[in-house]
Formats: C-alpha cells, structure tokens, sequence
C-alpha cells in the first residue's frame, strides 16, 4: 500500500508542476475547463490615449464581474447564471453559461488606477489611459580604454 501511496503523491506533484508551468499559458490563451470565453474586441483611441476593451456580456448581471489589470493584462471574470424555467422541455442550448476568466493582453503600458469601466446593453467597456511615451533624450557616455 505505501507503494501505491508514493505513485499517488508523485503523480499529484508532477500534476502541481505542470499546472504551474502551463497554467499562465492556458488562462492567456482561453483555455480553461468548464464555463466560456466572452468575445472581446481592443482598440485603441488618441485624445486622450487610451486602449479600450469591449466584451461581450449579454445577459450577464454586472455585479456577477470582476475587472483585474496587472500590468499589461485585463482580467475579466465572472458568471452567467444559467436561467431555470420549470415546466420546460428545451429543444436547443447554445446560450453559454458557468463562469469565465478571459485575460486581454494591451499593447502599451498604462495607468492602471485610472481605469474606468460602464456596462450598457450587454457590453461592458472599459477604458485605460496609456502611459506617455518617455522621448527624452539622453546622451550615454562611452567608457574605453583610452587611446590606443
């Protein structure tokens, strides 16, 4: 029996270290166990500017959402509840529910505590000023051996 307690143990952390080395794959690209994956379209706007992430979250109640960023990543996550109709016989279910985790990767840095969200008809929109671009410049002293 302590045979079969020890292939159990190693097989539980093989599973934890592929977890951890696979894990930030999976949740960048979408793959994830049960639940969907909102559709999400990333624009970008001057004046101010700013990267603008829409996703679509019809039929979902926006305190079942939660906003994330971490640096260059917006987490968005929750729940479409599924609708319960008793005395129903349905024929067909291609409205997705459970929950979601979708990570939108942005292509610049921003200012993440200047983030502002709005829900409206099922999309929720959220807007996150970018950083300046630093153009200053600056001249970069050479250190060398003297002449030679």
């Amino acid at each position: 029996m302590t045979h079969d307690r020890d292939l159990f143990a190693n097989f539980e952390r093989m599973r934890e270290e592929i977890d951890q080395l696979f894990g930030d794959v999976f949740e960048r690209t979408g793959f994830r166990g049960p639940g969907f994956s909102p559709s999400v379209d990333v624009l970008y706007r001057d004046d101010p500017p700013r990267a603008v992430v829409r996703a679509d979250l019809a039929g979902i109640l926006i305190d079942d959402v939660a906003l994330e960023i971490r640096g260059r990543r917006l987490l968005i996550a929750g729940e479409r509840r599924a609708e319960q109709v008793e005395g129903c016989l349905y024929q067909q279910i291609e409205i997705e529910h459970g929950p979601f985790r979708r990570t939108v990767e942005l292509g610049a840095d921003v200012i993440a505590e200047e983030a502002k969200a709005g829900y409206e008809d099922g999309i929720l929109v959220v807007e996150v000023p970018l950083t300046p671009r630093d153009e200053t410049v600056r001249r970069v002293p050479i250190e060398g051996g003297g002449e030679g």
